[in-house]
């Protein structure tokens, strides 16, 4: 059972959000708060796995919260939720040690499979913002400078996720155009995210993009 302790000041998306989490049997929503002060308090007296902050809260803002959960109980897992799609606010969550970034747009699937990524240990970029992170690093010219070929076997059903990955489309999308099951689709994610050693789908795609593996 995954733990979440949900940070969320508007009371109707935090149900909402709460309702999507819930709707996994390994995923358990045991405490909410409004802002970071009361995350604080909480943490005193529970076992957390993950918290899933919202980034503008009152009185102590999510990236605040983020800086003191790492500096006092730096095994708890953080996930920012926020509308913000600009790559700085991205950048500064990960550089204060978070876990995950989604845009509070996303769906419920990718919600609960950006949950258990994390709870594994391996950090997160929602697909809307890894497209768009893609797109700027095509744009910079410090990513046209030639790159090695590619050395890694790759199947070609591997190379079609991979490519459907770069579109955006989710388990449960991919599963349904290639008539695989969801598993088998994550089975094949989890592959390339080890042979090419990424940590996220941000860094898969960059990965793919690099060495001409996505058109």
């Amino acid at each position: 059972m995954i733990n979440i302790l949900l940070a969320e000041d508007h009371n109707i998306v935090r149900n909402g959000i709460k309702m999507l989490l819930e709707s996994d049997a390994n995923i358990r929503v045991f405490k909410e708060a409004i802002n970071g002060v009361e995350v604080m308090k909480l943490l005193e007296a529970n076992e957390v796995d993950i918290i899933l902050a919202d980034i503008n809260m009152p009185e102590m803002d999510g990236m605040q919260l983020l800086r003191e959960v790492k500096a006092k109980y730096p095994k708890i897992k953080v996930i920012m939720l926020s509308m913000h799609d600009h790559e700085k606010y991205v950048m500064e969550a990960f550089k204060s040690g978070a876990s995950g970034y989604l845009l509070k747009n996303m769906d419920a699937e990718e919600l609960i499979f950006a949950v258990k990524f994390v709870n594994q240990g391996r950090r997160y970029v929602c697909a809307e913002l890894t497209m768009s992170l893609m797109d700027s690093m095509l744009q910079s010219r410090q990513h046209l400078i030639a790159m090695p070929e590619n050395e890694i076997d790759f199947s070609l059903r591997e190379l079609e996720i991979l490519q459907l990955i770069a579109e955006g489309l989710t388990n449960l999308e991919m599963s349904e155009k290639l008539f695989l099951s969801k598993r088998t689709i994550e089975g094949h994610r989890q592959s390339l995210l080890d042979k090419t050693n990424s940590k996220n789908s941000a860094a898969l795609i960059r990965y793919g993009v690099l060495h001409g593996l996505i058109q």
